[in-house]
């Protein structure tokens, strides 16, 4: 395992049946860390944060956790990691404070009392702490489930949609909570909110069908020189399929009606081609300025579907 690596992954493969769900996956996140682990729906990324939380076994490979192998030492690992996976499974008809506690016994957390009471103050709970989770919202199951996810103070943090129901409010609270802890915990941080990433991620996975497609710190990613945006806005009507055929066009996606993001190759301008497709479709161009990268436009140029 590398020096200072809280989690380590080396070529790990899962196959259901005949699907490949993750493909000799590779990479290590270190103490400190908190990293965004990206990638769309279907790509393996609850799978692989099941198999480093021992809830599923690679089919071939190995993955540890602060030094301990995820097949062959489960009970540490879990004693390391905390876990909030994306459909947060809670006992409904316990109450807050009670199913903390018992979350903490399970652990066999010492002072158990204050521990629970240091949790309800961390992620916002106090006022809820006597109600049944059945009666939460959305946003106050999620932060029960962050709650018991860190009541053992594990090592290392792996939250799969973490800020999933919050409001926006509440989004900028748990962020802060996540840098807080992330300055002491290993972090890994599975989302879609891509602001998200860039707002508390120093570095981000990003996985596509199974495969690892990056792995970069954010702005490193963001200012990736292979592409740049065009955003165009025209007073009349012009066909997506006839921005897509001009050269050196990536991917072509509309932001409201007759307004357009386009991400182009960097060693072409595209501008002149612009000015001719308006004018060969009568109308005039309002708008068109580049704009900076943002990690939704890298996202995207990395997991283009065929």
């Amino acid at each position: 395992m590398s020096s200072g690596s809280s989690i380590e992954v080396k070529n790990i493969t899962k196959i259901y049946g005949t699907q490949r769900a993750l493909s000799e996956m590779s990479f290590s996140i270190g103490k400190g860390e908190i990293v965004g682990f990206l990638g769309p729906n279907g790509a393996g990324k609850s799978t692989m944060m099941k198999i480093l939380t021992t809830y599923v076994k690679p089919t071939y490979g190995e993955a540890y956790i602060s030094g301990h192998n995820v097949l062959e030492e489960q009970t540490k690992v879990k004693k390391l990691v905390g876990y909030l996976p994306e459909h947060n499974p809670l006992y409904l008809d316990m109450y807050v404070k009670e199913y903390l506690g018992f979350i903490a016994s399970l652990y066999k957390v010492k002072n158990k009392r204050q521990r629970v009471m240091e949790m309800i103050d961390m992620v916002g709970l106090e006022i809820e702490q006597h109600k049944k989770i059945g009666a939460l919202s959305k946003g106050y199951r999620q932060r029960v489930g962050l709650a018991q996810s860190m009541i053992h103070d594990p090592q290392v943090l792996i939250l799969d949609e973490p800020t999933s129901g919050l409001d926006p409010n509440q989004l900028v609270e748990i962020r802060s909570l996540i840098q807080k802890v992330g300055k002491e915990k290993t972090v890994m941080l599975s989302t879609h909110i891509m602001q998200e990433v860039e707002a508390i991620c120093t570095r981000v996975i990003i996985i596509d069908k199974g495969e690892k497609v990056a792995d970069q710190g954010v702005q490193e990613l963001i200012l990736n020189k292979q592409s740049k945006v065009l955003e165009v806005e025209f007073n009349g009507k012009v066909k997506k399929q006839d921005i897509e055929r001009l050269s050196g066009v990536i991917s072509v996606e509309g932001l409201k009606e007759n307004y357009w993001h386009i991400t182009v190759d960097n060693d072409i301008d595209i501008r002149a081609d612009i000015f001719n497709l308006a004018n060969d479709n009568d109308v005039a161009i309002l708008t068109q300025n580049y704009t900076a990268r943002s990690l939704e436009d890298a996202f995207k140029d990395l997991t283009k579907r065929d």
